[in-house]
């Protein structure tokens, strides 16, 4: 396939500690061909996070981006952000490596997660 050929798309996977979302978009982001979260494939809540769930939603982005005639792919991946908790939840790394075996061509990974840049002052030590 060539690179003319190419039709390409960016997957944002959102990755908290408590759930899971891959939103599937055109180049541009502005338009939604498809999304899947870990409530749509895990009956127990508890488990929307896990890496079982996240290959889940992975697999079905990858069936609709391969329906929507999508071949090649970005990954966009944020975690939750702030100052406590930097990173993403379990679920990225799974989501990736699930995309890439799926037979889509990635292109670009980057962390789009916020980072605050002057936030709110700490709060104080408790004595």
């Amino acid at each position: 396939m060539s690179e003319a050929d190419k039709t390409w798309g960016i997957a944002h996977i959102y990755s908290s500690f408590n759930n899971t979302i891959i939103t599937l978009t055109d180049e541009t982001g502005a338009e939604t061909l498809a999304k899947c979260s870990g409530g749509a494939v895990v009956k127990q809540s508890r488990d929307e996070a896990s890496q079982y769930a996240s290959m889940q939603i992975a697999e079905r982005i990858a069936e609709a981006a391969v329906a929507a005639g999508i071949s090649s792919i970005h990954i966009r991946v944020r975690g939750p952000g702030g100052t406590s908790r930097m990173g993403s939840g379990p679920g990225a790394q799974a989501s990736i490596r699930t995309l890439a075996r799926s037979g889509l061509e990635i292109g670009r990974i980057e962390d789009v997660t916020p980072r605050p840049h002057d936030g709110c002052r700490a709060p104080r030590v408790a004595r």
